[in-house]
């Protein structure tokens, strides 16, 4: 069940920079199309599903804002600018229009590719806050966690223990069930990558979660371990409404 690669949309007339993206994002396991100006855009946009856009501000035709704006007043797929000049009043423009992020040329193809998964986390993240908005808590295997209160019951409705960092990394696995969550992202989502933060506290954190709410914590059924991925939240998830709503 690991997350299929993004369909990333590399829109730049720059052969040699066109071809250097596209390459490097195809080894770590993205799908790439390219196109050369707004109508190769308008076209590839139409044929393929687009899970980023990487839209280069200087093109032939229109350039990259206006292109930007009429993206952004059609959908909310994520857009990552990229400009030759590094001029603040580009980048002021782009994110006014809808860009999500910005970077200017020359620029490390490790960094782009840094930039895009943190969009792309940042977008996941919204859209589970929009499905689960209105609940007040949420329901796997019996147990309830409650978001205004910040506590986990168990199923016979006691309170289980937990610190702070325990509740903050169950609520961001309960919200998303069945997707496997790096080490990296599982920082990124709970604790914003605070100085002192480290993979391994992730892993201590899991195992402290497993002791409360696994039958087994040595053989954990509802936290799984994914090989060279992270963790999988399995069990099912029911958001839990306020009254009335």
């Amino acid at each position: 069940m690991a997350q299929p690669a993004p369909n990333i949309l590399v829109v730049e007339d720059d052969r040699e920079t066109r071809t250097l993206i596209a390459k490097y994002l195809r080894t770590n396991a993205c799908n790439v199309t390219t196109a050369t100006d707004g109508r190769e855009m308008a076209r590839a946009m139409t044929d393929h599903r687009v899970d980023l856009l990487i839209l280069d501000v200087m093109l032939p035709g229109e350039d990259g804002i206006t292109l930007c704006r009429k993206v952004r007043a059609e959908s909310q797929t994520p857009i990552i600018m990229l400009t030759a000049r590094g001029e603040d009043v580009d980048r002021i423009l782009g994110l006014e229009m809808g860009a999500d992020d910005y970077l200017a040329k020359p620029f490390n193809p490790r960094e782009l590719l840094a930039r895009i998964n943190a969009v792309l986390r940042r977008q996941a993240a919204a859209q589970t806050a929009s499905a689960t908005e209105g609940a007040t808590a949420l329901g796997f295997a019996g147990f309830r966690i409650d978001l205004r209160l910040r506590e986990l019951r168990d199923p016979e409705g006691a309170r289980v223990a937990m610190t702070s960092a325990e509740f903050d990394l169950l609520r961001t696995l309960c919200e998303r069930p069945g997707r496997v969550l790096s080490r990296d992202s599982l920082l990124d989502l709970t604790q914003g990558r605070n100085a002192g933060s480290f993979e391994r506290s992730i892993d201590v954190l899991v195992s402290r979660i497993r002791r409360k709410i696994e039958p087994d914590p040595l053989e954990p059924t509802m936290i799984k371990t994914v090989r060279s991925g992270g963790y999988m939240f399995t069990p099912r998830v029911e958001p839990i409404l306020a009254a009335g709503n």
